[in-house]
């Protein structure tokens, strides 16, 4: 549980380096952003681990059964799926490959991130301040985004 909440604040820190480095000129964050980025995939692979063997004791028909009958764990395993291109693609050699189509496959962390913000929604069962809180702020990232689009062109 814990490293789903982690990934999910990672993942939050990786979407938010652009935005700190256009409102407040921290630029030398970019460097980073890849690194922090495959941080939260690992958190991401670990949590899925900790279900795996602690959760589910690797009994695939277990994890079967979950997958469908469990809409919280379809979202989680939504969201690592969309991540696992964003992290087998994160190289510059993959960045040249894919030229301008490597920016369009990064921007499935958008759906991602709202699929763990679901699942992590689905999965509270006692006060959702942190599922709101996180939420603010993905909205808030995804706004400044849309505002950048839209000054930037016009």
């Amino acid at each position: 549980m814990y490293l789903g909440r982690w990934t999910l604040r990672v993942l939050l820190v990786t979407l938010s380096v652009s935005s700190l480095r256009r409102l407040m000129g921290l630029s030398w964050l970019v460097r980073s952003r890849r690194m922090i980025g495959l941080w939260g995939f690992t958190y991401l692979c670990l949590h899925l681990l900790a279900y795996l063997g602690l959760l589910s004791e690797f009994d695939w028909r277990l994890v079967l059964e979950d997958f469908v009958e469990r809409t919280y764990i379809t979202a989680g395993m939504l969201a690592l799926l969309l991540l696992t291109p964003l992290a087998v693609t994160s190289t510059k050699g993959w960045q040249r490959r894919l030229g301008r189509n490597w920016q369009r496959l990064h921007r499935l962390i958008y759906p991602a991130l709202g699929l763990g913000l679901i699942h992590l929604a689905w999965l509270t069962k006692d006060g959702y301040g942190e599922v709101v809180l996180y939420g603010v702020v993905f909205g808030f990232l995804m706004l400044e985004r849309i505002y950048h689009g839209y000054t930037t062109r016009g």
